[in-house]
């Protein structure tokens, strides 16, 4: 992961201390056209008159059948959880929220995923201490570090921070990329606080357990319980036809 706004950020120890700039895609070239070969070109034209196409039609019915299908198809709502480093708090806001739409029969209407602002643990899995708290109360976390991206801000309906800190250098990182591709104007609207779901806690961040002892992760996985539930509901409240 590529540090996003690393001048804001302190310097960590070992677990975050890369300071590159923000990581941005290489646009691959474009293929060049086939060339055609004039010398075919004739004889196509002789088959086609020797064997006009028939253009075979949809019959009405089959026609309203599948407008019918589109009007059903509904996008799955995305959800995009941010920390630091992608190892502790946003992996397991991940695993508690799958979990949760697991439990209520609606992983189909849900894309979920989580990423960090710094790219040191980059393709690592998550912390062990946090995979193992997670264990305990029934919750898998298998998830990848990965940085966050610009496509993100296109992809996802919600990107939900963590802490303060994270907000600034995901808004930071967007207002940074926007200057170069075209990202949607209201992205900044997605950005929110993880803790400005919960109900049962006054906590207005999920706290860094890194650091921390055992009771540091316990306590991310209490608010993020919280947060997840009160999550869904607001989303499918707000999503009701």
């Amino acid at each position: 992961m590529r540090s996003l706004c690393t001048s804001s950020l302190p310097k960590l120890p070992f677990c975050h201390c890369d300071t590159k700039s923000p990581f941005l895609p290489t646009l691959l070239p474009l293929n060049p056209s086939p060339h055609f070969q004039t010398s075919n070109i004739f004889h196509r034209i002789s088959q086609i008159k020797q064997n006009p196409i028939t253009v075979i039609t949809s019959s009405s019915s089959s026609m309203a059948s599948t407008t019918q299908t589109d009007k059903t198809t509904e996008k799955p709502f995305s959800v995009l959880f941010v920390c630091l480093g992608n190892i502790c708090r946003s992996p397991a806001a991940e695993g508690v929220f799958t979990d949760l739409v697991k439990k209520r029969d609606l992983s189909s209407k849900f894309i979920i995923d989580s990423a960090g602002t710094i790219n040191y643990h980059e393709g690592g899995p998550a912390d062990s201490r946090m995979r193992a708290a997670s264990k305990r109360r029934g919750i898998e976390i298998t998830s990848i570090s990965r940085p966050i991206r610009p496509s993100d801000f296109k992809e996802f309906d919600l990107i939900l921070a963590m802490d303060k800190q994270n907000k600034e250098d995901i808004l930071a990182a967007l207002e940074r990329w926007s200057f170069k591709e075209a990202l949607p104007a209201d992205a900044y609207k997605k950005v929110k606080l993880m803790c400005s779901y919960c109900k049962k806690h006054d906590e207005t961040e999920v706290p860094d357990p890194y650091y921390g002892g055992a009771q540091g992760f316990e306590k991310v996985l209490d608010l993020l319980e919280d947060a997840c539930e009160s999550l869904l509901d607001t989303i499918l409240a707000e999503n009701s036809s």
